[in-house]
């Protein structure tokens, strides 16, 4: 009985390995060549004026629910960066990770612990060579204004915060009461964790993604 019984445990732990091999799969395992994204869908009317195009780092306030009809094409590739375990980190990590979830983008985490880590997290992003990196938590904001301008092939969007001089591949998404923009930089307004609502974070995402989806990039998005 014990070959039968070493057989059976060695065909059980293949199964489970299998399992976990089947687990991690994706239908997109990001090795494979990737063809420029697109969008589907267009910005709705009070997102911008058409004929006056936003200036490099201007800010804009577009309707409510403009950016509503921009979706990403399927397996859109964007690395969610995020570093802080406040509740307001939190709250923009679910925000990411449920529109992700939604849209079908083909999302990947990476999670910085240690301020010591931040450089090469975002490193970390930038080499998946993903379409889009969101960043989440105030803690990477000075590590992103040192490191983005010299990737601008590389487009970012910050939600919930903003940088003080975005290059042209950095888009921001916030709103009063969310707008660090690095250590010893004032405040655009009044910080108020209060104002991290999940149905605000949502929007940042949204309309995030879809300025970036159309070309409007390296602007501050400015939600009501």
């Amino acid at each position: 009985m014990r070959p039968r019984l070493r057989l059976a445990g060695t065909l059980a732990a293949a199964a489970a390995t299998a399992v976990l091999v089947t687990g991690c799969s994706s239908a997109d395992d990001w090795s494979r060549p990737h063809a420029k994204p697109t969008s589907v869908g267009d910005l709705g009317a009070g997102f911008v004026d058409p004929g006056r195009p936003p200036a490099p780092e201007a800010t804009i306030s577009p309707s409510s629910g403009s950016w509503d009809a921009v979706h990403p094409a399927e397996d859109y590739r964007v690395v969610l960066l995020t570093a802080g375990n406040d509740p307001q980190t939190k709250v923009l990590v679910t925000a990411v990770t449920e529109w992700a979830d939604q849209e079908h983008v083909s999302l990947k985490t990476i999670t910085a612990s240690e301020h010591s880590q931040f450089i090469s997290r975002i490193t970390e992003a930038m080499d998946l060579k993903p379409d889009l990196i969101i960043s989440a938590g105030n803690d990477l904001i000075d590590p992103l204004a040192m490191v983005t301008p010299n990737h601008l092939d590389q487009q970012f969007l910050v939600v919930g915060a903003e940088l003080a001089e975005p290059t042209a591949n950095v888009t921001a998404a916030d709103w009063t009461g969310a707008s660090f923009r690095g250590e010893g930089l004032g405040m655009s307004s009044t910080y108020d964790p209060a104002s991290f609502t999940p149905a605000r974070a949502a929007a940042a995402v949204r309309a995030g993604v879809a300025s970036v989806l159309k070309g409007l990039t390296g602007i501050v998005i400015w939600l009501p």
